[in-house]
């Protein structure tokens, strides 16, 4: 059995989700797991931040402009008027369901269930034009078997449990709908796996199953060389091992979410990455296989802050490194980037919800900077660190203000951190130094 994950936009149109149906009625059993429809989770966050400041009327009108765009949908999308009835009466369930929240006191939890709504009504209006298709289909609730443990990590031994027993309880189908993003926490509540998590679900669900592989459908096939949204003539890259991988979707390549390979790649279950709009591209192949040497692709990752902790104690100090790391460890910031020098230390973080308190804490014992709007450059590829071809990227330092390098950490990786303002550029010119020169 495969698991295929479709994302927003792959079901964000009547158009798109035809195209979707194609796509999975080949009959070979199937999990199908969905995104919301494009634009909806966006819609249901302000909503939510709407009701949480009590805009009660920008709440709304809120609401209202997005269940007539689902209802506009799904007149277009179902011919079969008991079918349509039936969806008909769902959406319009959740949508006073989301209303009546609004007069309702907000928990910290609120936000979790409003913004499961989008993967709910996708699922179920996927689903049931899927059955006027013919097909042979059921849905499959996430909330009925996927669940995270206290410290937010999917709780593998549950998901596997429930999900067969939950598939075994259903009628048997060619085609299991179920969706994606969306979970339980350890106290039952509505969580999920953060924005881009639907890729996570796939492939967790992918272990649970052992499925034979995995496929992310999107509106790009597979990753490419460098960015396309700031860089023209990328190409795609057909093959990639977990590692590049892994290193490029937390770096920065949107197309992935960067926990996704995770649960597959001790069970050696292939990642496909492919194009809705285009289904019969090759897209990229994840496998623990490794490919040629060398860079093979850039990514850059916005919104990093660079701490410089400067100390003239930390000379022969042996204590200062462990000093500075259970401060990030005790707000639960994560380090990107690290280097040293005889009386420094500087790190990247790309999340500054405790910078202050950060800071307050480092500045009792050393001098800081801090200095935000940064931007990490990484550089991807199998040993690139010893392959002959490197060097190349080091001509970029004429032109552009580099701030920090990270090289030899990872066989696979090099970092650079930059201004956000140089980002485009940086990533243009070592397109043009690199990939003029070196075979993908």
């Amino acid at each position: 059995m495969r698991v295929l994950k479709f994302g927003g936009t792959s079901v964000g149109s009547v158009e798109n989700m035809i195209q979707v149906k194609e796509i999975v009625n080949d009959q070979q059993k199937k999990i199908v797991v969905l995104s919301a429809m494009s634009g909806t989770t966006n819609a249901l966050v302000a909503i939510s931040n709407d009701i949480k400041e009590g805009n009660k009327s920008s709440a709304v009108t809120r609401i209202d402009t997005l269940e007539v765009s689902y209802t506009t949908t799904i007149q277009s999308l179902f011919s079969d008027a008991v079918i349509l009835q039936d969806v008909q009466a769902y959406v319009k369930d959740i949508f006073f369901t989301l209303k009546s929240t609004i007069d309702q006191v907000y928990h910290p939890s609120t936000y979790n269930t409003i913004v499961s709504y989008g993967e709910l009504l996708s699922t179920y209006i996927f689903s049931a034009y899927l059955r006027q298709e013919g097909i042979n289909v059921q849905l499959l609730p996430a909330l009925d078997f996927m669940r995270i443990d206290r410290n937010h990590e999917p709780d593998t031994f549950y998901i596997r449990q429930n999900i067969h027993r939950r598939m075994d309880e259903l009628p048997a189908a060619d085609i299991y709908i179920t969706q994606g993003f969306i979970c339980l926490d350890v106290d039952g509540k509505v969580s999920n796996l953060q924005r881009g998590g639907s890729d996570y679900t796939a492939t967790i669900i992918g272990a649970a199953i052992h499925a034979e592989e995995v496929q992310i459908w999107t509106d790009i096939d597979g990753f490419h060389n460098n960015d396309p949204r700031f860089v023209e003539k990328t190409t795609p890259i057909s093959n990639l091992s977990f590692d590049e991988a892994a290193e490029l979707a937390y770096f920065g390549a949107k197309i992935l979410h960067p926990q996704t390979v995770t649960p597959v790649r001790e069970l050696d279950i292939p990642v496909r990455l492919k194009n809705t709009m285009k289904p019969n591209a090759h897209g990229t192949l994840i496998t623990n296989n490794v490919h040629g040497e060398g860079i093979k692709a850039i990514a850059a990752k916005d919104g990093i802050t660079a701490i410089k902790i400067k100390s003239g104690r930390m000379l022969l100090a042996h204590g200062f490194l462990k000093k500075i790391f259970e401060i990030f460890e005790r707000y639960e910031t994560s380090i990107d980037m690290i280097t040293t020098s005889e009386i420094a230390v500087s790190l990247t973080i790309d999340d500054a919800t405790h910078l202050d308190p950060i800071v307050e804490e480092l500045e009792r014992f050393s001098f800081v900077e801090v200095d935000q709007q940064q931007a990490i450059v990484c550089l991807v590829g199998h040993s690139i660190i010893y392959h002959h071809q490197t060097h190349k990227l080091f001509q970029i330092l004429q032109d552009v203000a580099i701030r920090m390098i990270s090289y030899g950490g990872s066989h696979n990786n090099i970092s650079l951190l930059i201004h956000s303002d140089h980002k485009i550029e940086t990533l243009q010119r070592l397109h043009t130094y690199l990939f003029d020169a070196v075979t993908v």
